[in-house]
């Protein structure tokens, strides 16, 4: 990089840019917000006057031979994310992108060579990883302060009618409530005992209509080498009040559970309360997970911290492609 400030550049402009990406990006220190890039211009230039950002485009490819960034955030549909990020790489920079890296599992390996070959780094927004709560969370579990563990459940429950455009149509988004909902807490629960082999795999799902259509509801049971069963309840077509969302760990010896974070441990023959004092609830973690994401990323890319390629990306990917078998097939898969 020509200087101490990391020249970033944003492509697409929607929900998860506006919401996440450019306030915290516009915010952060030794970085230099140059360009956003959407194929609707009027909207692009309206934000990026909104942030301070200079320079609009609404072809990426002119943004990536202009010359003047070192990193791009890649906040584009689903299906744009593999071309997207190769293109970048293809043109030297770092990139930041939005879950999921790729629609399929051989996108993300396509992805790491690209990577490999261009020396480049690519880190994905699983910014889950990066909430206090959860990382707190993560002392108890990797301290053995729970014991063993023997189950984590997660879920998300959204109401009917929230979701709509380019996500309703499974060649663009890849996948449905599985994808957006699933993949992040999936993420979570294997980044927490280290990414294990999965043995088995049973998953029930209903979908839409017409042949594009996406999974509206899913559930989905794993085993675990030597490890917990995990729990997937996932329904974006919930009749009820409200957004509901969880993800808990069960083990020998406690439990913990987000949202807020609570921990509970057997102490002297009693469960007993140990929640961290101060712990942050899941509205105020949002922001502050996305800060710590990006933050993470220009120290990477700064040489600051060590560089993981996401190869848990394909592992991830590659689950996500047996649960939609199970699914499909009404069978329980065993490897």
């Amino acid at each position: 990089m020509s200087s101490d400030r990391v020249r970033i550049g944003v492509v697409g402009a929607g929900a998860i840019a506006q919401v996440a990406h450019l306030p915290v990006l516009a915010k952060m220190r030794g970085v230099e917000l140059m360009t956003l890039c959407d194929n609707d211009g009027v909207k692009a230039r309206a934000l990026a006057d909104r942030f301070g950002i200079p320079d609009v485009f609404t072809d990426i490819e002119d943004l990536l031979g202009d010359g003047q960034l070192d990193a791009v955030v890649v906040a584009t549909p689903n299906h744009l994310h593999e071309p997207h990020v190769l293109s970048a790489l293809a043109a030297g920079m770092h990139v930041f992108c939005e879950r999921p890296l790729a629609l399929t599992s051989r996108g993300v390996e396509r992805i790491l060579t690209a990577s490999q070959r261009a020396d480049r780094m690519v880190l994905v927004g699983n910014n889950h990883r990066f909430r206090s709560d959860v990382q707190a969370m993560d002392a108890f579990v990797r301290g053995g302060e729970l014991g063993r563990l023997h189950g984590i459940r997660a879920g998300s429950y959204q109401p009917r009618g929230l979701t709509e455009g380019w996500r309703l149509r499974r060649n663009e988004a890849g996948g449905g409530v599985l994808v957006d909902h699933g993949l992040p807490l999936l993420d979570l629960a294997l980044w927490l005992v280290d990414y294990p082999d999965v043995t088995r795999i049973s998953a029930y799902m209903e979908r839409g209509r017409g042949a594009n259509a996406v999974d509206e509801a899913l559930l989905a049971s794993l085993g675990i080498v030597d490890g917990p069963t995990l729990s997937l309840d996932l329904n974006r077509n919930y009749v009820g009040v409200g957004e509901r969302w969880w993800f808990e760990v069960l083990g020998t010896r406690g439990s913990a559970r987000l949202a807020p974070l609570r921990v509970v441990k057997e102490l002297n023959g009693r469960a007993t309360d140990v929640s961290p004092t101060g712990a942050a609830t899941r509205d105020s973690t949002f922001l502050q997970s996305y800060r710590a994401g990006l933050a993470h990323f220009l120290s990477v890319i700064r040489g600051e911290s060590p560089y993981e390629p996401p190869v848990q990306q394909v592992r991830l990917l590659k689950l996500m492609e047996t649960i939609y078998r199970s699914a499909e097939d009404g069978k329980e898969i065993r490897s």
